[in-house]
């Protein structure tokens, strides 16, 4: 392989559907989903879990789509955007990728943080919050630079422990009330459904446009597509259920008091730290890998490293307060591009490429690609903030892949 952006060879792919799975089922386990499902109450119980699934199911697909383009063609995601947006239309998609991994690395490395300070404040009587940071941060790092070969094993161990730990932290919550007491509970109304749906799309949706970059090394596209779609629709639709259920029992959106608050503080470190980590190295990895799309060169290790501190030190600095606003920037702007690049791929390409497309022939700009994009990213902003009920993922995406289409064939 002459450098990060060349397509793996058939013989070096080796990982199978249940190590997918557990890729996708690891990067689902994590805080940050507890809060976002939290960010549902004001739907209440029914309309909230509604949203869960339904929203899983939209932006699932798509996500693992996107992974089919890795495991055809043995090549990254900002390599695959190539095809509908040409070499410069895809540096343009990697620098907008790793400015969402930064962020990404970023508020996860906050969570983590926050929340090993606030447990172990309680628990212990210990505080120093830029020394979790550090630990969260160099943890996640040293996770993503140790390579594929090693993920699927620490994947398997992680994620099976993580998740009796979390099949606990469910029992815990629904020990505190009955059922029948959670289904009446309804929601203040502070939130349009098609806005908290959209808050949902964008969480897979995060990952789109990264997914290729672990799809690359799979032996199949098949087992591929389907560990990545059941792997992060079941556990994550878990996680935003949980944050959700958790919100609804003790009135707290913010995932820790209501873990203390539970009574389950000890078990909620193990999994605020080690899931953290089955997470965090996805958007390090995938960062130095878009960086390597510019710049194919540099040595992936040392890109990756750059990027975990990077990450890191952008943690004392990012507003938490802004994350929702923040999911809803990632799916304005990916949202619309994946739309191209899966139209492109699927309907337009009928999957036939000759590799060459993306390295010896590539244009430099494909017109088409940019302004479809700009299209939808545009449609997406005005629903979001004129007609939010409606819901803004689903119209950006097909807009924007149909807008192409057209384009293309004239």
């Amino acid at each position: 392989m002459l450098n990060g952006v060349q397509p793996i060879p058939k013989e070096s792919r080796k990982l199978r559907g249940i190590d997918f799975f557990l890729l996708w089922a690891g990067a689902a386990i994590a805080i940050s989903e507890v809060w976002a499902g939290g960010m549902l109450a004001p739907l209440g119980f029914w309309a909230g879990l509604w949203a869960v699934l339904l929203g899983h199911v939209i932006g699932n697909t798509p996500l693992a789509l996107g992974g089919v383009l890795g495991s055809d063609l043995g090549i990254p995601a900002m390599v695959s955007v190539r095809l509908a947006f040409g070499r410069w239309g895809s540096y343009l998609a990697s620098v907008l990728n790793i400015i969402q991994l930064l962020g990404w690395t970023a508020v996860m490395v906050i969570i983590c943080a926050q929340s090993c300070e606030v447990i172990a404040s309680t628990l212990f009587g210990y505080s120093n919050l830029k020394l979790w940071m550090i630990i969260a941060g160099l943890g996640s790092t040293l996770w993503a630079m140790v390579g594929s070969r090693f993920w699927q094993w620490m994947q398997r161990i992680a994620v099976v422990a993580l998740g009796v730990l979390c099949l606990f932290m469910t029992y815990s919550v629904f020990r505190e009330i009955s059922w029948e007491e959670l289904l009446r509970i309804r929601g203040s109304g502070g939130l349009p459904f098609g806005a908290g749906l959209d808050l949902v799309i964008a969480m897979p949706i995060s990952w789109l446009p990264l997914v290729a970059d672990y799809s690359r090394f799979a032996r199949d596209t098949r087992s591929s597509f389907w560990g990545t779609w059941w792997g992060y629709f079941m556990v994550s639709s878990w996680m935003y259920f949980l944050g959700l259920s958790s919100a609804l029992v003790t009135g707290k959106s913010d995932p820790i008091p209501a873990m203390l608050a539970l009574g389950f503080g000890l078990i909620a470190f193990y999994i605020v730290l080690f899931s953290t980590f089955t997470t965090t190295f996805l958007d390090i990895y995938s960062a130095a890998v878009s960086f390597l799309n510019i710049r194919p060169r540099v040595k992936e290790r040392l890109a990756t490293l750059v990027f975990g501190v990077a990450g890191t030190v952008l943690a004392l600095f990012f507003p938490m307060d802004r994350y929702e606003s923040f999911l809803f920037l990632i799916g304005a702007v990916f949202v619309p591009l994946f739309g191209v690049v899966i139209f492109d791929y699927f309907f337009y390409r009928k999957r036939n490429v000759d590799i060459a497309e993306l390295y010896e022939r590539c244009p430099l700009l494909v017109w088409q690609g940019v302004v479809s994009w700009a299209v939808g990213l545009l449609l997406y902003e005005i629903l979001l903030y004129k007609l939010p009920a409606l819901g803004a993922s689903v119209p950006s995406f097909v807009v924007s892949g149909c807008l192409y289409l057209a384009l293309r064939r004239k």
